[in-house]
């Protein structure tokens, strides 16, 4: 449904006559839009919002979980078993999205699937096991768009994370291998060295 309408169309939505909608207008109960050619055109979001509302329960429950290396997959099923029993326990009929990746990463294929979900309308909550796990950076700007598009956010830990520092060393472990080839290239004796002090100063920083 056209959320701007004409005045016939949105007196009829309204149950009401268009003299009715003219009257609204001039005592300032209604302030329709104006089209570049001077219409007037009607927001049924504004005037009948249960009109646009979609029902939770009708949009998917996804589950998100996310580890940032090879080495932490025993951690991303121990994130996926503590997802699926929750979502279990609700009630809801539920699905489990993965990646594996950093979490500075936005083109990650999990992620992108799930935020294309959730612009679309599809998703109507979505469950992580800490804020952490869905972006490093970044993840305010995607419970806004959450926010904006009625998706309620489940964060099942609001504490930090067990995994927190291993994560952030391998993101800026990462980051400065992509940053160094870029400045030495791959292969450079000198790109070698500086990411072999990088991973000990991380390792050393770790134990």
């Amino acid at each position: 449904m056209d959320r701007l309408v004409s005045i016939g169309q949105a007196a009829d939505v309204l149950g009401v006559s268009i003299t009715t909608l003219r009257r609204w207008e001039l005592d300032g109960k209604i302030v329709p839009e104006r089209t570049p050619a001077g219409h007037r055109r009607y927001d049924l979001l504004k005037l009948k919002p249960e009109l646009f509302r979609v029902d939770l329960d009708a949009r998917k429950t996804i589950a998100y979980a996310r580890v940032s290396s090879h080495d932490q997959k025993d951690d991303l099923e121990r994130q996926k078993q503590v997802l699926e029993l929750y979502c279990a326990k609700q009630g809801w009929t539920f699905e489990v999205v993965a990646d594996l990746g950093s979490g500075m990463n936005y083109r990650k294929k999990g992620l992108k699937r799930l935020l294309d979900a959730i612009i679309d309308g599809q998703i109507g909550r979505l469950i992580i096991t800490h804020r952490d796990r869905l972006l490093r950076f970044g993840a305010e700007l995607v419970f806004a768009i959450c926010e904006a598009k009625q998706v309620e956010v489940v964060i099942l830990n609001q504490g930090e994370d067990t995994t927190f520092e291993e994560d952030l060393a391998k993101d800026v472990l990462e980051i400065i291998t992509v940053f160094s080839a870029r400045l030495y290239g791959s292969r450079s004796r000198k790109n070698r060295k500086l990411l072999e002090g990088v991973k000990q100063a991380v390792e050393d920083s770790n134990s």
